[in-house]
């Protein structure tokens, strides 16, 4: 994924986007199940924010190799554009169950009264860096003071939250509203630049001269890649729930180990996308994909602790536009427990 972090969203913006959601029935991150017409399953529609790629790679290898029919479901992946919500979709009542490329938009739609709730982590961390250069390198907080950090306007809480997490105050950062490519760092403009790791494409260019210091590692620990339906569904469609989480993970796992072979599959769907740096990509995507928690917790798995950090973090930086929510209303480890004995457990 190369697009930024869709967390960053200010109260006033937010709230304008929820008071658009009821126009926004057709488009966003979500995965929507219906009844097939013509046949007796379910249908899986999965429409991106954004457009397909290697996060995407283990529901286009569930796909493939029929996972999902199997669970007696359809499957079909819609992409979205740069103007998408995917919450305020599912928020329409139209899509049933979504992903978003960030754990936050979910703390933030729920605290506006969204009935929305995680359901399973597609990523273990999230791959959202601050990259420097060999000759200024920043590789802690601490090396950002006195710096200029380029950032994409959503990446502006980010900054916030790191800053405050290492007790850094914001007047001894300077932060510049740049866009996504690696330019400005290379032209000296700033002195860090925010990225996705896994966009190794649009890294390229930075050779090995690049300096990595992760939003994880600097104290924020964001999930990326949430899954999430509404309260509603999971009342209603629990088991259509668990049946698209237990092919998506079987996916997941295949891709694990066969990283090549996943990399093929991705080409064939996406024609668009450069092998050759897919195959560079796709370690780093099954990293993020499986950790040490996997290996007990399986694929999927997130905590309520890490999700009450969140809520913290959030909370602490009055971002909030109502009251935060409960932990027990952005997330539910209920279809995990339900999946636990399909989900692989590797890390």
């Amino acid at each position: 994924m190369s697009h930024a972090i869709s967390k960053g969203v200010n109260r006033r913006s937010f709230l304008k986007t929820m008071g658009a959601a009821a126009s926004l029935a057709g488009t966003g991150t979500f995965v929507s199940i219906s009844r097939a017409a013509a046949q007796d399953k379910f249908k899986v529609s999965m429409q991106l924010g954004w457009l397909a790629g290697n996060g995407n790679l283990g529901e286009i290898v569930a796909d493939k190799l029929g996972y999902f029919a199997e669970e007696g479901l359809e499957f079909e992946i819609v992409p979205g554009g740069p103007n998408v919500d995917g919450v305020a979709s599912v928020a329409s009542g139209r899509s049933n169950l979504g992903q978003v490329s960030s754990s936050p938009s979910l703390l933030l739609a729920r605290s506006a009264g969204i009935p929305i709730k995680c359901i399973a982590a597609g990523y273990q961390q999230h791959p959202y860096t601050y990259f420097s250069l060999k000759k200024n390198p920043i590789k802690t907080p601490q090396d950002m003071i006195g710096k200029v950090i380029g950032t994409q306007a959503t990446g502006r809480i980010l900054l916030r939250a790191l800053l405050a997490k290492n007790g850094i105050s914001e007047d001894q950062v300077e932060l510049k509203v740049i866009g996504s490519d690696m330019a400005p760092l290379m032209t000296g403009q700033v002195d860090a630049i925010t990225g996705w790791k896994t966009n190794v494409n649009a890294l390229s260019v930075l050779g090995d001269e690049r300096v990595d210091m992760t939003l994880w590692d600097a104290g924020i620990q964001l999930y990326a890649n949430p899954f999430y339906t509404t309260d509603s569904v999971l009342a209603e469609h629990g088991d259509k729930v668990e049946a698209m989480i237990r092919a998506i993970s079987r996916g997941w796992g295949w891709v694990r180990e066969n990283q090549e072979e996943a990399v093929d599959h991705l080409v064939e769907r996406l024609p668009n996308v450069d092998r050759d740096s897919e195959l560079k990509a796709v370690p780093l995507v099954v990293d993020y994909s499986f950790s040490e928690s996997t290996k007990t917790g399986g694929w999927g798995v997130m905590t309520r602790e890490n999700w009450q950090a969140q809520i913290d973090t959030y909370a602490e930086l009055d971002q909030f536009a109502k009251d935060a929510p409960a932990v027990d209303d952005i997330m539910t480890l209920d279809i995990l427990d339900k999946t636990a004995d399909v989900r692989p457990k590797v890390g």
